[in-house]
């Protein structure tokens, strides 16, 4: 909520206050389920779209959309606003706009192939080390030969290409094996049976949509419809990491500003780093160090801050945590070191009220006004005011078609690429195998009716030794492609998570 053009997000007695200035020093939203994260969360939405920023969550429950609708009063909300001194309480909507990168419930989020990096790519694809260094080769001859990869059949065609030319490579870029290159055919393949052909394409998402505000002056909140896409965890985690460097790399530097740009909420942080190999790891860190100067706020959402790798844990200055179970040893463990990061309020005992907390309860710190963490406190979390629940298929159908964007996104392109260029060669070297086979046959047709009519006894010649040549386009392809390549260069040049620095 905002208040004096500060974020008054939990407590009665003693308030709360997120400091907009501070707010890009990034945050941890934890506690064990149904402890109140996702209620938490939505304030905080709604307090930055009210401060003018815009902010962006995945609804993975389904029940994130309802903040485009007026909130519902109620016996439960009644109770929840008696606990704070409000005035003036009012429900309201807020300016929403849906994303899907199935396009079934939001205008459709794609991302071409070579904007997504061998990085990320080989992160979706689950691959070896082996795997995603041939992946990254085979971007680089890509990227060196202004080869587009803007879909999945562009990235497998070229795939196909480096393994049937592999030996031209090796000096260049390296060693290839085709056991190595159908290993990764293989996991495209899986990709494709998830659905990944309808978000890898045109038009790509702009980043700038992002960042709107409406007539009012509040920041839009876009909610991406993560219901169907968190069904497939690693396409959703890598797919929100390159969101996030989207952000990075396209944001231009901010310094410290009075309020933050955009904020970006994390639902389930814990798969962003699952299994994730520790290269991928140092360079998230990298980003979440380096995007504050870009304005942005990075908030993760988990269950146990154990879940968030120390190196970025330590990056997270505002935090609110609700309650914790301790079943288990391994959870007292992580209890103890939960109540640890927190600078320590005489009132209570940390640790014990990790254990006690309510529905809706949080312990909260947040920086103040000189960036250093303000003392724990145990309180509530303000009501939303807009409202709790899913807004239905019907409402969310409306936003989108009300929406600025509507019409912008909702048709995939399909321009000339890596698999139109490629095939249009290996067609032009077919023609000329068939062509110079059509002429062998006429000469040797010739040669039989010459010795045929001869009154001298035919001597038969030894036949010649076949011309080498390549039953594909291989040789022309690359004759093509490393002329370009020469002309080009290295023009292209990729970010922190492989992304192109555009």
């Amino acid at each position: 909520m905002r208040q004096e053009n500060k974020l008054w997000i939990a407590g009665s007695q003693t308030p709360c206050i997120l400091q907009p200035q501070m707010a890009s020093r990034h945050g941890l939203i934890t506690g064990a389920t149904g402890t109140g994260k996702s209620v938490t969360l939505k304030v905080m939405a709604e307090s930055f779209s009210d401060l003018g920023v815009p902010v962006f969550l995945a609804d993975i429950k389904g029940d994130m959309s309802g903040i485009c609708l007026t909130g519902q009063d109620s016996p439960k909300m009644q109770e929840r606003i008696a606990k704070f001194p409000i005035s003036g309480w009012q429900y309201k909507p807020y300016p929403t706009e849906f994303y899907d990168v199935f396009g079934q419930k939001g205008h459709p989020i794609r991302v071409t192939i070579s904007e997504m990096g061998p990085l990320l790519m080989g992160r979706m694809l689950g691959l070896s080390d082996v795997q995603r260094a041939v992946l990254s080769m085979v971007f680089r001859i890509a990227d060196d030969r202004k080869l587009l990869l803007l879909d999945m059949k562009d990235l497998r065609l070229m795939l196909q290409y480096v393994g049937d030319n592999a030996s031209e490579f090796t000096l260049s870029y390296g060693n290839v094996s085709k056991v190595t290159i159908g290993a990764i055919q293989r996991n495209l393949a899986l990709l494709q049976d998830q659905g990944a052909d309808s978000f890898f394409g045109e038009p790509a998402f702009s980043i700038s949509d992002w960042i709107r505000t409406d007539g009012t002056g509040r920041g839009f909140i876009n909610v991406l419809s993560a219901t169907t896409l968190f069904t497939q965890p690693l396409l959703y985690s890598t797919f929100l990491l390159w969101l996030l460097s989207e952000l990075f790399e396209t944001l231009p530097e901010a310094g410290d500003l009075d309020n933050p740009k955009m904020v970006f909420f994390f639902d389930e942080a814990h798969l962003f780093f699952n299994d994730a190999p520790p290269f991928l790891i140092e360079r998230v860190e990298q980003v979440i160090k380096l995007i504050r100067s870009k304005g942005v706020g990075v908030y993760f959402i988990t269950q146990n801050p154990a879940d968030i790798p120390e190196g970025v844990l330590a990056q997270l200055g505002n935090r609110v945590q609700h309650a914790l179970r301790a079943y288990t040893p391994a959870e007292q463990k992580n209890i103890h070191a939960a109540a640890q990061a927190f600078r320590v309020n005489p009132a209570f005992d940390t640790e014990t009220a990790l254990t006690e907390l309510g529905v809706g309860e949080a312990l909260v710190s947040f920086l103040d006004e000189k960036g250093v963490p303000g003392i724990v406190e145990r309180a509530y979390i303000l009501p939303p005011q807009s409202y709790i629940g899913p807004a239905g298929d019907a409402n969310i159908a409306a936003c989108v078609k009300a929406s600025a964007l509507y019409g912008k996104y909702e048709q995939m392109l399909d321009r000339e690429s890596a698999y139109e260029m490629l095939m249009k060669k290996y067609g032009e070297q077919q023609k000329q195998e068939e062509e110079a086979a059509r002429a062998d046959a006429a000469e040797m047709s010739q040669t039989r009716d010459t010795y045929a009519g001869s009154a001298r006894p035919a001597v038969k010649k030894p036949a010649a030794a076949p011309r080498k040549r390549q039953s594909t386009a291989e040789k022309a392809v690359s004759s093509a492609l490393n002329s370009a390549g020469r002309e080009i260069g290295r023009s292209l040049v990729r970010g922190l998570l492989g992304g192109f620095l555009k």
